[in-house]
């Protein structure tokens, strides 16, 4: 299935895929080719991970946005999204030490955990 994981500002992957996980408010949703068309929305500081055809996996930390689901695309739109080998790991822990802004901390508790699922 074709999956296009988009932030406000970029594209962050795009690709073929047998597998896409994501946490949504409904709780965390398997989507593989062939899945009954779906729209959740994801959580504020959650992890998705694609699966790809090839068998590589690519985690990513996402904040919030939306995840749209058809027999054979899955679209996700994400106000944040950060590619799990791409995130500072102790910029995190400092923002979940020091920061008393919610989202802020939401946010990094998402990009560790996307570190730890990597």
């Amino acid at each position: 299935m074709r999956v296009d994981i988009v932030a406000v500002e970029e594209r962050v992957w795009s690709g073929e895929a047998t597998l896409v996980t994501a946490q949504t408010t409904e709780g965390e949703i398997g989507v593989m080719p062939g899945h009954e068309p779906v729209l959740g929305q994801l959580v504020e500081g959650g992890v998705v991970s694609v699966k790809t055809a090839d068998g590589e996996r690519i985690v990513m930390a996402v904040d919030g946005g939306f995840l749209s689901v058809t027999a054979t695309t899955v679209t996700v739109l994400a106000e944040a999204a950060v590619l799990a080998e791409d995130i500072d790991v102790e910029a995190a822990k400092s923002t979940l030490a020091e920061s008393q802004d919610e989202a802020a901390v939401a946010a990094a508790k998402g990009r560790l955990r996307a570190v730890e699922r990597a």
